[in-house]
């Protein structure tokens, strides 16, 4: 049988930007980093643990921060009503002034402020999604990283969390496809997309060493699709 070729799930552009930032990020924050876990929604969320209330938030704030080196104690999350703030729910297009997840992030004297919409608790996954771009926000702006006039910062932003095992979540909440009483609806979370996500965790497990990773299962469809034809077309380079 002919030898047939894997072609690549994206754009030879994305390619190039997802591996050489995937690259800059490990020069920035280090192998610790990039080795360490990649976290899933069953361990931020085991049965009944979640009841998305104001208190049920802060454990999953705690276990984001460990993972992506910030002082918990050194950013301040405000849950408002705030009309601007955009709701997370399916029904409601995410703001061009907001974060892609759906979040904002600001300074208040000084002090790094995550803003949440409160009804944002009734979706923990995309909540936890918005929480890891914002985190990656502290990491980037705060640390003086990179200037937040820059092009791709968003983009960079998403790519942060999963350089910090978090990419199932801001893979997952990506895009959502769900049946209402008002009937079907969707939404889009995030900057990268699914198929952006999906070759980004291929090139995150490939930098890992990681050929088959048992994560990948808690990705939903096409992102684990996405994620599988990456690590196939890195396997034959």
């Amino acid at each position: 049988m002919a030898w047939l070729t894997v072609r690549c799930p994206v754009s030879a552009e994305a390619q190039r930007w997802i591996q050489d930032s995937l690259q800059w990020l490990l020069g920035e924050f280090g192998d610790d980093a990039l080795n360490g876990e990649v976290v899933l929604p069953a361990s931020v969320f085991p049965p009944e643990s979640f009841s998305g209330t104001e208190a049920s938030l802060r454990p999953v704030l705690r276990r984001l921060c460990a993972r992506m080196g910030v002082d918990i104690d050194a950013i301040e999350v405000d849950l408002s009503d705030d009309p601007d703030i955009p709701d997370m729910g399916p029904r409601v297009p995410i703001a061009s002034q907001f974060s892609g997840a759906a979040g904002h992030f600001q300074w208040d004297r000084g002090v790094p402020v995550v803003a949440l919409r409160r009804r944002q608790l009734r979706h923990p996954v995309a909540l936890t999604a918005t929480l890891a771009h914002e985190l990656a926000h502290v990491r980037l702006l705060t640390e003086r990283r990179v200037d937040p006039a820059r092009k791709d910062h968003e983009q960079l932003t998403d790519l942060t969390t999963v350089f910090f095992g978090l990419g199932v979540f801001t893979a997952n909440a990506a895009f959502d496809f769900s049946k209402s009483q008002y009937g079907w609806r969707t939404s889009h979370l995030g900057y990268l997309g699914e198929e952006l996500f999906g070759y980004s965790l291929a090139y995150y497990a490939h930098l890992r060493g990681e050929k088959d990773p048992s994560w990948a299962r808690a990705l939903d469809t096409n992102p684990r699709v996405y994620m599988r034809k990456g690590l196939r077309y890195l396997s034959q380079r």
